[in-house]
């Protein structure tokens, strides 16, 4: 008999025991997240460094306001530069030695109205097919004029200027294969203002290298 009530106290005090663990676990408070970690300020996620695939990295400080990589920094200023790879902005003496031509090529200039080679041009054109024995690539002979008269009468003379440059090359040596002709008439002039020197500026042949 004494035996089963040491057994039954026993019992219950492991009973109550357990009743006051379990308890005080399922009051533990819980810490809610401090107000300064980066989900509660916004600040997720700045700053950190993600590897690019040279193994380098950028931040968000490194993004412009559309998102894109910022690839100016460290960059020196190269200037405008024309499709060409000449500089966009020419001075008046550059133009005036090179037109539109490749670098290494002169152009050509013509008298008012003319599309002949004119006499004081052919050391330019013999230096011009000496360039371009040189080098196998093609070539572009673009005809230009002034403004003055009809943008159809302009077109035909840049064209008649073009084809006759051409086959001044051709009589230099130059394959006619590799030549090309185009007119612009009077659609790019080189100077833009209205005066003699300007319009004999523009009654031009430039050669491109393609």
């Amino acid at each position: 008999m004494k035996t089963i009530i040491v057994r039954s106290l026993a019992i219950s005090a492991l009973a109550v025991s357990l009743m006051f663990f379990s308890g005080g676990c399922a009051k533990k408070p819980v810490v809610p997240p401090s107000p300064s970690s980066g989900e509660a300020s916004g600040t997720a996620g700045k700053d950190i460094n993600y590897p690019s695939a040279q193994g380098g990295g950028y931040s968000e400080s490194n993004l412009s306001s559309e998102g894109t990589l910022d690839d100016t920094s460290g960059v020196e200023h190269l200037g405008s530069m024309a499709i060409d790879g000449t500089q966009g902005e020419q001075t008046a003496e550059y133009k005036q030695e090179h037109g539109r031509s490749t670098i290494g090529l002169s152009p050509i200039y013509f008298d008012f109205d003319q599309a002949a080679v004119r006499p004081d041009m052919a050391d330019r054109m013999i230096q011009n097919s000496d360039f371009l024995k040189q080098s196998p690539n093609a070539v572009v002979i673009e005809g230009n004029c002034d403004d003055r008269g009809t943008k159809e009468y302009n077109l035909a003379l840049g064209e008649r200027r073009a084809i006759n440059v051409r086959d001044y090359l051709v009589n230099l040596g130059i394959d006619s294969a590799r030549i090309r002709t185009v007119s612009y008439g009077e659609e790019r002039p080189l100077f833009v203002e209205q005066d003699e020197f300007s319009w004999s500026q523009n009654r031009r042949a430039d050669f491109i290298v393609e």
